[in-house]
């Protein structure tokens, strides 16, 4: 250690307080992503309190599931506020949390189904809901790279499994009484109409929370059909969205 304004430790002595290795210290410094503090006029590298901070940033975020890189453009992008960095990686760890919880109440309930010799329907729907959990998950984490991590934070602090499936409820009624009314032919300009366009802008806006950066990256990522997974799907189709559109039009405004 040496001493100055503020308590520096050599590369060996930092990493081993801080439970990493000396050759991950050396990389994340080759990479820009931990510069130490200052060097020694030998070269040797010294930390402090402060590239302590910026390195549980990084093992979290790490943890999390981002890359290096992103890591990298995230730290990059502004002083470091750490009680505000905290706060979003709880609310992301939260978010992780309860989607591990989900994944394993969907496999006891596979378990039990199995062990009451269940057959066919129980047991394929309890197989069936595993796979909705897990290929969420994975939805999820392909859809990251739309959204910033700030973001990422407030949809894991208001996406709770409750939330997301009443969400679903909510879309798949709103969904039918959207097909009847095309089916029926009903204009888009009458009071009917309006009322569906109003009630899916308030879809859109329990999800975006009435953020504007939320709402243009989900713009953003449904504009981006080319890149979209081979099962990923929006919670609505191109008809009805386009029924909403004219609803909208209708009435003077974008969809």
């Amino acid at each position: 250690m040496e001493q100055g304004r503020e308590d520096l430790y050599q590369a060996r002595e930092f990493a081993r307080m801080a439970g990493v290795t000396v050759r991950a210290l050396h990389h994340y410094d080759r990479i820009g992503l931990l510069r130490p503090t200052r060097y020694t006029e030998a070269g040797y590298r010294l930390y402090g309190e402060r590239d302590f901070a910026r390195l549980q940033q990084i093992v979290t975020l790490k943890f999390i599931g981002l890359s290096l890189k992103q890591i990298k453009a995230l730290l990059g992008a502004r002083e470091l506020d750490l009680a505000e960095t905290l706060r979003m990686q709880r609310d992301v760890l939260g978010a992780r949390r309860r989607q591990l919880d989900a994944a394993l109440r969907a496999v006891g309930e596979a378990e039990r189904a199995v062990a009451e010799g269940g057959r066919g329907g129980p047991v394929w729907g309890a197989l069936r809901k595993v796979i909705e959990v897990i290929n969420m998950e994975r939805n999820m984490d392909w859809i990251k790279r739309y959204y910033t991590e700030e973001q990422l934070a407030d949809l894991a602090r208001r996406g709770t499994p409750e939330v997301l499936e009443q969400g679903q409820r909510d879309w798949a009624a709103l969904l039918k009484d959207v097909a009847e009314a095309e089916r029926e032919g009903v204009d888009p300009a009458s009071e009917r109409a309006q009322a569906l366009a109003a009630r899916w802008q308030e879809l859109i806006e329990r999800f975006t929370g009435g953020d504007p950066g939320i709402a243009e990256s989900l713009r953003k990522l449904y504009a981006d059909r080319d890149n979209w997974p081979a099962d990923f799907t929006r919670p609505f189709g191109d008809e009805a969205a386009s029924f909403i559109g004219r609803a909208n039009a209708a009435r003077g405004q974008e969809q």
